[in-house]
C-alpha cells in the first residue's frame, strides 16, 4: 500500500528516533533497600521539619502578630515592620552591625591570608603552628573568651599595662568608652582568623610551582607573583571565605552580649542587631516584633550574599575558565 508524503516523512522520523526503554520494575529486594534508606533518613526529616522548618514558619506568622510569649498572638499585619523602621534604636543596631561587618570581615581575611603566605614558605613544626593559629577560631565565640577580652581592654587591663610600660599613660577603659568599644569587638573578631587561614593555606599549597618558576624567568618579583599568580588563583577561596565570614559577622551575638553585659552599651555603641533582637524578644517580651526583626535580618543577609554572587563573575577566576579564555 502506497504511503502519502506526510505518512512517509512521519515514518522516517519515527525510525530515526531512539528507542525508549520502558522503566525497569524494581525487584522486591531493591524496594526493601530503598525503604531501609528512607527509614534511616527519617530522623533527619523529622528533625528538619520540627526544629528548622517549623520554627521558621512560626516566626514568619508571629512577625505579623502582637505576641508577648504568654498570651495568644493577635494579628496586626505589617505594624511590626512599620514600627521597626521608625525605631531609632533599631537604626542604631543596624549601623553598629554594618560597621562591625565592614571592618571585621576584610581585616580578618587579610590577616588570614598574610599568615597563610608565611606558613606556606615552610616552617619547622608547621602542624603545630597551624593548630596554634586555629585555636582562636574554636574559642573566640565562647563566653569565657569574651569575659577575658573585657578584662584585657578594661582600665587596668593588659593593654593599658603594656602601654604604660612603653611610656604611654593610659587609664581609659576601652570597652566602656563609646568611641572605642566597638573596635575592641572588631579586634576580637579579627583574632579568630584561624579557620579562613587554614582554607587559604590549603589553596596556596595546591598552586603549581611551575607558575612561579616561569614568572621568575620573565623577571617577576614577589609582589608581581602575588598579584598575577597567587591572588587570581585563590579568588575562589577568597570568595568562599568572604561569604562564610560575612554571614557569621551579621549573626554575631556573644561578644556584644558579654562585653556590654547584655545592654549593648555604652550608648548603644556595641548594640549588635542580634543583641537588640534578643532584648526585644526575651527581655521586653515582644516576640512578634523580634520575629519581624529576624526576617529583616534574613532578607538583608540574603541580599548581601546575592550581591556577592552577582559581582563574583568580575573578580573570581577559576583555572578551567582561564584556560578556556
Amino acid at each position: 500500500m502506497a504511503l502519502t508524503p506526510i505518512e512517509g516523512i512521519t515514518r522516517e522520523v519515527r525510525e530515526k528516533l531512539p528507542i525508549r526503554k520502558r522503566p525497569r520494575a524494581l525487584h522486591s529486594h531493591e524496594k526493601k533497600e530503598n525503604a531501609a534508606g528512607y527509614l534511616f533518613l527519617l530522623p533527619w526529616f523529622v528533625g528538619i521539619f520540627i526544629f528548622t522548618a517549623g520554627p521558621v514558619i512560626a516566626s514568619l506568622y508571629l512577625s505579623f502578630t502582637n505576641y508577648n510569649l504568654i498570651g495568644t498572638p493577635s494579628w496586626i499585619g505589617l505594624q511590626n515592620y512599620l514600627t521597626m523602621f521608625q525605631d531609632p534604636q533599631w537604626w542604631d543596631a543596624v549601623r553598629v552591625t554594618l560597621v562591625y561587618v565592614v571592618l571585621s570581615v576584610p581585616l580578618k581575611l587579610a590577616l588570614a591570608l598574610g599568615v597563610a603566605l608565611l606558613l606556606k614558605r615552610g616552617l619547622i613544626g608547621l602542624g603545630l603552628f597551624r593548630a596554634i593559629y586555629y585555636v582562636p577560631s574554636l574559642l573566640g565565640s565562647s563566653v569565657a573568651i569574651a569575659l577575658l577580652w573585657r578584662q584585657i581592654f578594661d582600665a587596668d587591663g593588659v593593654v593599658n599595662q603594656a602601654l604604660n610600660l612603653i611610656g604611654i599613660h593610659a587609664t581609659t577603659s576601652w570597652v566602656s568608652t563609646p568611641d572605642t568599644a566597638l573596635y575592641t569587638l572588631v579586634i576580637l573578631a579579627v583574632w579568630q582568623f584561624g579557620s579562613p587561614m587554614l582554607i587559604f593555606l590549603a589553596g596556596l599549597q595546591q598552586i603549581p610551582q611551575e607558575y612561579y618558576e616561569a614568572a621568575s624567568t620573565d623577571g617577576a618579583g614577589p609582589l608581581k607573583n602575588f598579584l598575577s599568580i597567587t591572588l587570581p588563583l585563590i579568588t575562589p577561596l577568597l570568595f568562599f571565605n568572604l561569604i562564610l565570614q560575612m554571614i557569621g559577622a551579621f549573626q554575631a551575638f556573644t561578644p556584644s552580649y558579654v562585653v556590654s553585659g547584655g545592654t549593648g552599651g555604652p550608648v548603644n555603641s556595641t548594640l549588635f542587631y542580634t543583641l537588640y533582637l534578643y532584648q526585644e524578644g526575651f527581655a521586653n517580651l515582644k516576640m512578634g516584633y523580634a520575629s519581624a526583626m529576624a526576617w529583616v535580618l534574613l532578607i538583608a543577609v540574603a541580599c548581601f550574599t546575592a550581591i556577592a554572587f552577582l559581582t563574583s563573575r568580575y573578580w573570581v577566576f577559576y583555572q578551567d575558565e582561564r584556560g578556556d579564555k
